[in-house]
């Protein structure tokens, strides 16, 4: 009987094991790759534009007559400093083509997301007690620590800036009341104006 060989132009299909170990192979790769990879969606123009709004905050709120006003600066200056934060990251991830959302950014968030959950706990609960002059300096401790653990994924500026920012909360918890609203201009200000526009000449935006 005539063994039937297959032509030379035929293409034959590997086998499916190969198939799917390769698949298999460059999933491993992509993810390892989106792991190693740091998030630099973070905008440093946005973080400029905070500043400059936290400088007009603080002295706004240093002019106010009761400390619920005083208060509510500070908390109108989160909102939208948390709308600035996240239009300008999604412009810059949009131009770089970087998806916020890809490990490196979910990561990130994550770092940041728990600070930033206690700090918005212990405001309600000092401001219950009567504890106001504790705010200035829990405020910038746990924004730093949450700058710091998410700055992990990110490029090396945005954990030293977070640093900075422990570091004048630490100040803040063992300085006079009065000095709290300075210090807050230097951490949400001073801070940003310094490193967002270093952000965004070294990495893009």
């Amino acid at each position: 009987m005539a063994i039937r060989r297959p032509s030379r132009g035929a293409v034959t299909e590997p086998p499916p094991a190969l198939h799917d170990r390769a698949l298999a192979d460059l999933r491993f790769i992509r993810q390892t790759m989106e792991g190693a990879a740091a998030f630099t969606a973070f905008s440093g123009w946005g973080l400029a534009v905070i500043g400059a709004l936290a400088l007009a905050a603080g002295w706004l709120a240093s002019r106010q007559p009761t400390r619920a006003r005083w208060l509510a600066v500070w908390l109108v200056l989160a909102a939208i400093a948390a709308a600035v934060a996240g239009v300008s990251t999604w412009w810059k991830a949009r131009r770089t083509e970087e998806s916020p959302l890809g490990g490196p950014g979910r990561r990130f968030a994550l770092g940041l997301a728990p600070p930033l959950a206690a700090g918005a706990l212990l405001t309600v609960v000092l401001a219950r007690a009567g504890l106001w002059e504790l705010l200035p300096g829990v405020w910038l401790l746990l924004y730093g620590a949450g700058v710091v653990t998410g700055g992990a994924f990110s490029v090396r500026v945005v954990p030293a800036m977070g640093l900075g920012f422990m570091l004048l909360g630490a100040v803040a918890l063992v300085a006079p009341a009065a000095w709290g609203d300075w210090l807050l201009a230097g951490g949400f200000g001073v801070l940003h104006l310094g490193f967002g526009p270093l952000i965004g000449v070294r990495h893009g935006g």
